[in-house]
């Protein structure tokens, strides 16, 4: 048990907890969310013994290891492998003794806590868990100085995960991450033996890793349980119910004033309008919980332009004279809403800096529409900010004849209020940074904007807000990104990267999370064994195939819909104007693609219920 008992502490005599109080379950999976600037990472900080208190206690275990990711490993000449086995410093220890005690006693007592801490299997264990974030089996045997900084915290994040602490304190583990290796590290974290504390505000990991969420706010601590998307409902019921509160003291206290407004003169009416003043003196404010004010995004839209706006014939793409991508048959549409799926180091960013202009092709060719515009975020592009500059300096630069009330505005509409405006860039918040690298990216009113893991540093509140600009704008969006809320939200189409290829992804998301974790989890040999007799279906079977005939009908109906939509834009006798007839064809074109679609989706669905009716049979 993990008991944070009344603590209170202060930053530059701002307080961030006073009298907060919380107990976490050993074993436990909880997430912690809050406002930036709430204390998440200064919480991390108190329960490791880095701060000291100024009240209260924190009483963890006796002889518990915390461990976490504090900075990513030096550049050395030691190999991935060797560095992650190095992070375990009891067994590191202990193999050091083994080799040097005499004494016999001891010598048992070594060979047990080497047993006990499954020592022999280091390396495989090294390894898996270097796979699943990322590196490739030749990658793991070279040394850390071949790394770039991102990388290495990865390697770092290998290490204490390697080392197994009965405390694991994670801050924001995903942001260095790609979609794959998010989706194996919260599958890795629902298996993890020991207590798990995670600041996060990626909603699926702490809707599919945590069973409980620990909400900073007010300088308190309050413990939910139940995942984050039950967290969520049980505080907007909390925050209903206190502002029926309000608005009952509101009307009440209204209606005392009226009586002491049309009283307070009159003589024999002074006793009880005195006395309402009192009531109303008497009557304590009600405040709902600090909410973070929504800030919303805001794009500008552009004209539409005549559809494609890009395609690729036999494009091929890479650096100096190595492709990365190869025969890439491709088509974007102003309309298009694209996720970008696969492994890191398969291409997806090289794929985006050849639709941003960033790359030319080597071979095959690109058209473009004549009018484009394009719009281009990537993670690397946040550091690149001028750090001894203002946001509006920044915009000036840009704009140079723009009104400085039109500069200001812009920034409004990325959450960017008067003071951030005035502040020099790197005195801001990195959410508030990607939020100056979003509005310059999207400056020119793009007709396609590519995201390249937009969420980094963005709290839980402002991503909902992104998606709801993303819904809203239109403009074609191109999105890589770990965030599987987001990519779930967005993304209407899918496309896997993946040997050199770019091709449509005919699963969904979840499909896609499941292949990837079946592949992680399954060992070869365990592959290869033949297929044992069949059995009676169990419940579970039974229902998870009922789920997959709903699954594959959804998919039927919502291609339908499709279809019925573009058989309407088929039908307006406008479009068969002579004019018209490039239009035609698009459409044309895509409605034979979506029958194609349709005619799959509909034979998914009738195998899908054929294996149904024969496990009824």
């Amino acid at each position: 048990m993990l008991r944070i008992r009344d603590i209170s502490y202060s930053v530059a005599g701002r307080p961030l907890f006073e009298s907060a109080s919380a107990d976490i379950p050993a074993g436990h999976k909880v997430g912690v969310v809050g406002r930036n600037g709430t204390g998440k990472t200064t919480l991390f900080r108190l329960i490791r013994g880095e701060l000291a208190l100024e009240g209260g206690a924190i009483e963890v275990p006796k002889l518990a290891r915390i461990g976490g990711v504090r900075q990513e490993v030096p550049s050395s000449e030691t190999s991935l492998l060797d560095t992650v086995m190095a992070a375990d410093a009891e067994r590191e220890a202990l193999l050091t003794e083994a080799e040097t005690a005499t004494d016999p006693n001891r010598i048992a007592e070594v060979q047990t806590r080497l047993a006990d801490i499954d020592a022999w299997s280091a390396e495989a264990r090294a390894t898996q868990i270097l796979r699943g974030l990322g590196f490739t089996q030749e990658e793991i045997a070279q040394p850390c100085s071949a790394f770039s900084g991102g990388w290495r915290m990865r390697v770092a994040l290998a290490g204490v995960l390697f080392a197994a602490p009965d405390v694991l304190l994670l801050d924001e583990p995903t942001n260095y991450l790609d979609l794959e290796g998010a989706l194996w590290l919260e599958d890795y974290l629902t298996r993890y033996p020991h207590t798990v504390i995670v600041i996060s505000h990626d909603r699926g990991l702490l809707n599919r890793s945590v069973g409980a969420i620990l909400h900073l706010e007010d300088r308190d601590l309050t413990l939910y349980q139940g995942p984050y998307d039950t967290f969520a409902k049980v505080r907007a019921a909390r925050i209903a119910a206190k502002e029926a509160e309000i608005k009952k003291q509101d009307d009440r206290r209204a209606h005392l004033q009226s009586f002491v407004d049309r009283f307070r003169a009159q003589a024999t009416k002074a006793k009880q309008a005195q006395s309402r003043i009192k009531m109303i003196e008497r009557m304590e404010t009600i405040t709902t919980p600090q909410e973070a004010a929504l800030r919303r995004f805001t794009f500008p839209e552009p004209e539409e332009l005549s559809p494609p706006i890009v395609t690729s014939e036999s494009a091929s793409v890479g650096y100096g004279d190595r492709a990365v991508l190869a025969r890439l048959d491709l088509r974007i549409d102003q309309d298009d809403r694209i996720a970008l799926l696969g492994r890191n180091g398969e291409g997806k960013s090289t794929l985006s800096k050849l639709l941003a202009g960033r790359l030319s092709t080597m071979g095959g060719r690109i058209t473009t529409a004549s009018k484009l515009r394009v719009g281009y975020f990537a993670q690397h592009q946040v550091d690149e900010l001028r750090v001894d500059e203002t946001p509006i300096d920044h915009l000036r630069r840009m704009r140079p004849a723009e009104a400085p009330g039109r500069a200001r505005a812009r920034l409004a509409g990325f959450g960017l209020g008067a003071e951030q405006a005035d502040m020099l860039v790197g005195a801001l918040s990195g959410g508030q940074k990607a939020r100056l690298s979003l509005l310059i990216a999207t400056l020119d009113a793009p007709h396609l904007l590519i995201l390249d893991e937009p969420t980094n540093h963005l709290d839980i509140e402002s991503r909902e807000s992104l998606v709801e600009a993303l819904t809203a704008y239109t403009g074609a969006v191109i999105l890589v990104s770990h965030d599987m809320h987001l990519l779930s939200l967005v993304a209407d189409r899918l496309w896997l990267v993946k040997g050199g290829r770019v091709a449509p992804y005919e699963g969904d998301l979840d499909e896609y999370r499941r292949m990837l974790l079946g592949r992680e989890d399954k060992p070869k040999e365990e592959a290869a064994k033949p297929a044992p007799k069949a059995k009676r279906p169990t419940r579970e079977a039974m229902q998870g195939l009922r789920s997959e005939v709903k699954k594959s009908e959804a998919r039927v109906s919502k291609i339908a819909e499709m279809r019925d939509k573009l058989a309407k834009k088929l039908a307006d006798p406008a479009l068969y104007e002579d004019k018209r007839a490039g239009e035609l064809e698009v459409w044309n074109r895509k409605y034979a693609e979506v029958m194609e679609a349709l005619e799959r989706a509909e034979a998914l669905w009738m195998a899908a219920q054929e294996r149904l009716e024969r496990a009824e049979a």
